[in-house]
C-alpha cells in the first residue's frame, strides 16, 4: 500500500501495534494524502489519537488546543508556509515534539535541509505503509529516519573540517554507524548485545567527539567525514 496514492490495502507486514495513549497530528493539503495517512495510523492501536490540519495556521491552533502531542506528520508544501518555516515555528512552539517530514520529492540535498532545520526524520509521500510505520516507530523511540534509498547521504553534507576518526574507540563507531542507520538507542543496544546506559554514555561521547549538540547534527557531521551505515 501506498499511503500517499489511491490505493490503501492492507499492509502486507504485521502492523506496529501501540498499547499506550498517543496523540499524532498530520498536517497536508491534500485530502486524498490525509486520508492514506489516516488509514495506516490507526493501524498503530485503538489508543492512537489522530489530529488533522491542512494549513500551518490550523495546525498551529491544534498545538494551542493539545500540548502532548507526541508526534507531527509534516508536508513539506503547505499552501501558507514552506516546510522550513514550519520546522522553524513548529521548534520554537513545540521543541520537544518530534517532525516527521513527509514530501512529494526525495532527494539527498532536500533530506540534508529538512534534518538541519530540526525534522527528526524523512520520507517520501511514495513510500510504502510499512515504511511509514517504521518510520514512525524509529522517531517515537529517539531514532532518526532516513529512506534506505538515500541513506548513501552522497552530496548530503556541506564541506567542513571533521575531527580525527581515530578518536572514537571501536565500539563508539560501531554504535555511531547505527545512530546513522536511525536506530534508536534501545534498538542499538540490541543490536550491539550492551547495555542501553552503555549505549547513552557512547552517544554522550560521539556528541562530545563532533561539539554537536544533538543527533541528527552528529550524523551530518560524520557523514561528512565519510562514516555510512552499518556495523
Amino acid at each position: 500500500a501506498r499511503f500517499g496514492g489511491l490505493f490503501f490495502g492492507i499492509l502486507a507486514a504485521r502492523p506496529l501495534r501501540y498499547h499506550v495513549a498517543m496523540k499524532i497530528l498530520a498536517i497536508d493539503d491534500h485530502e486524498l494524502v490525509r486520508e492514506g495517512l489516516l488509514q495506516v495510523l490507526q493501524t498503530l492501536g485503538d489508543g492512537v489519537d489522530i489530529l488533522q490540519s491542512d494549513n500551518a495556521q490550523q495546525a498551529f491552533m491544534r498545538l494551542i488546543a493539545h500540548r502532548d502531542l507526541d508526534l507531527i506528520l509534516l508536508d513539506y508544501h503547505l499552501p501558507d508556509m514552506t516546510g522550513l518555516e514550519m520546522l522553524q515555528e513548529l521548534g520554537r512552539r513545540a521543541p520537544t515534539v518530534p517532525v516527521l517530514m513527509i514530501s512529494g520529492m526525495a532527494n539527498a540535498q532536500l533530506m540534508r535541509q529538512v534534518l538541519t532545520a530540526g525534522a527528526a526524520g524523512f520520507i517520501s509521500k511514495s513510500s510504502s505503509s510499512k515504511e511509514l510505520l517504521r518510520a514512525i516507530k524509529v522517531v517515537l523511540d529517539g531514532g532518526i529516519y532516513t529512506p534506505e534509498d538515500l541513506r548513501d547521504l552522497e552530496g548530503l553534507i556541506v564541506d567542513g573540517t571533521m575531527p580525527k576518526r581515530a578518536s572514537l574507540s571501536r565500539t563508539q563507531e560501531r554504535v555511531f554507524r547505527c545512530m546513522i542507520d536511525g536506530m534508536s538507542n534501545r534498538d542499538i543496544a540490541h543490536k550491539l548485545d550492551i547495555g542501553e546506559e552503555t549505549v547513552k554514555s557512547h552517544v554522550s561521547s560521539i556528541l562530545r567527539y563532533f561539539d554537536v549538540q544533538n543527533r541528527t547534527q552528529a550524523v551530518l557531521a560524520g557523514v561528512n567525514y565519510g562514516f555510512r551505515p552499518g556495523i
